[in-house]
């Protein structure tokens, strides 16, 4: 079997090579930068453990006007298989990116001017960003270190372990100017909401941070530890002050999601009249529908194309250990598939090697991380003859 099969008319190549390996990290950011001549990456010695407190990631910029030239340019300790070091290009100033660090014992983030060199340190880590880089939501990383590895960071204690759900534990916000900071939704508050007995006596946590299209609410998933070693999740959003919390999605499971827009919300879910599905829920109204039924049958990372016409998805792996890279038009249900590929079996848990599709700016590309030839890399595929003449 090839370690891989792409679809007519979807073209690929490689953006990183070895011996190392080299990754982006989560579905809901872009590496490109806002001319499209660079991307981010990040880049590792080994792929086959979770990181300790000791390893570092070097992140480079990668020249596509200079066949994919690797530049490093900065490393960091705070960082996972899963999100990386939540790296990104900063929305408000196009020459610097951001990206979580670990220094004097804490947690912090850099923003990074990539022309000139210089640096200046926040006093948080970031999870999210507003569209605008005018604020940033986060929470607490060594928490989600130990509820669900591969997601947070080690090397620093979380202050609140042994507490189910503490006060003093939750989401921040942070003014990505000035570094001010202040606890707007604990994790003791949203506990008692909706209280059930399965919330007893269990741990609680906060993950998935993501802002909405237009900056005025924001979602996130609180999850609880179940007798048998998983979770339960509910999905809220609530205001970037953390007024008007609202709880979406109740059912148990919510896992990857995507704004479509400043109201509606693209989530796989279960709702207990449905079953497990992808909907489309109305914030704030109780209102949702199906989408995808009977062609998106299995969960991904979604994200809507720049245009908001398409969905990119991708699926674990099928009985041959194939990933799948799929594209789907909501509008009349077409789907296409773009590709296939191999996802070494060795490659699991924490440590796997999720397709992880996002976007080009301009919706003509959309890079995948991916270990089909034996190494974890970056690809890029083009996909702009297909989505705008389909």
């Amino acid at each position: 079997m090839s370690d891989f099969a792409l679809n007519p008319p979807f073209r690929m190549r490689p953006v990183t090579s070895g011996p190392k390996h080299h990754f982006f990290g989560y579905y809901d950011k872009s590496p490109w930068d806002s001319t499209g001549r660079y991307m981010l990456g990040m880049e590792v010695g080994f792929v086959d453990r979770p990181p300790t407190p000791e390893d570092e990631v070097v992140i480079g910029l990668i020249d596509l006007n200079e066949g994919a030239r690797w530049n490093p340019i900065a490393k960091t300790k705070a960082w996972c298989w899963q999100q990386g070091c939540m790296l990104q290009w900063m929305p408000s100033a196009p020459e610097e990116i951001i990206y979580n660090d670990r220094e004097g014992g804490r947690f912090v983030s850099r923003v990074l001017d990539v022309r000139t060199g210089r640096s200046r340190i926040l006093p948080l880590p970031i999870y999210a960003l507003s569209p605008d880089g005018s604020y940033a939501l986060t929470l607490n990383f060594s928490r989600v270190a130990r509820t669900r590895p591969g997601y947070g960071y080690v090397g620093v204690p979380d202050p609140h372990e042994g507490e189910p759900a503490p006060e003093g534990d939750g989401i921040w916000w942070m003014d990505m100017r000035t570094g001010e900071h202040k606890l707007i939704i604990s994790l003791a508050e949203v506990a008692s909401l909706g209280h059930d007995p399965t919330m007893d006596d269990t741990e609680h946590w906060f993950n998935h941070i993501q802002v909405n299209t237009d900056g005025t609410r924001f979602l996130f998933l609180h999850r609880w530890k179940r007798p048998d070693g998983g979770w339960w999740t509910r999905m809220f959003t609530a205001r970037p002050d953390g007024s008007e919390l609202y709880c979406v999605a109740d059912h148990g499971m919510v896992s990857h999601f995507d704004w479509r827009d400043q109201s509606h919300i693209l989530a796989w879910a279960t709702q207990r009249d449905v079953g497990d599905r992808f909907f489309l829920f109305e914030d704030l109204t109780g209102r949702r529908e199906v989408v995808g039924e009977g062609v998106l049958t299995q969960d991904g990372h979604c994200s809507y194309s720049p245009d908001r016409r398409w969905i990119l998805t991708d699926t674990d792996p099928d009985h041959d250990s194939m990933r799948h890279l799929l594209l789907f038009r909501p509008e009349d249900g077409k789907l296409l598939e773009v590709g296939k590929f191999f996802s070494p079996p060795e490659l699991r848990g924490e440590i796997r090697c999720d397709l992880h599709p996002r976007w080009s700016r301009d919706g003509r590309e959309v890079c995948i991380d991916s270990a089909h030839e034996g190494h974890r890399q970056m690809y890029v595929v083009e996909v702009g003859e297909a989505v705008f003449t389909a």
